[in-house]
């Protein structure tokens, strides 16, 4: 296998499509796509609770 072909497989490794086919994954190869999405959920969580925050902070503010 070249050098290539390693980067290819690391790459895909760190991605997911939604809605693709997932027949041809080993159980190691989904559960890394699972701790991928997790990660991710995790961090859109925060932005989430970042933005809201701050949306409250300006409520607060113009109220006063």
């Amino acid at each position: 296998m070249s050098v290539f072909d390693d980067e290819h497989l690391k790459r895909q490794a760190t991605t997911h499509v939604i809605g693709g086919d997932l027949s041809l994954l080993s159980v190691d190869e989904l559960t890394a796509r699972v701790a991928i999405l997790q990660a991710e959920i995790k961090r859109i969580e925060d932005e989430r609770e970042k933005k809201s925050a701050g949306r409250k902070a300006a409520e607060t503010l113009f109220r006063s």
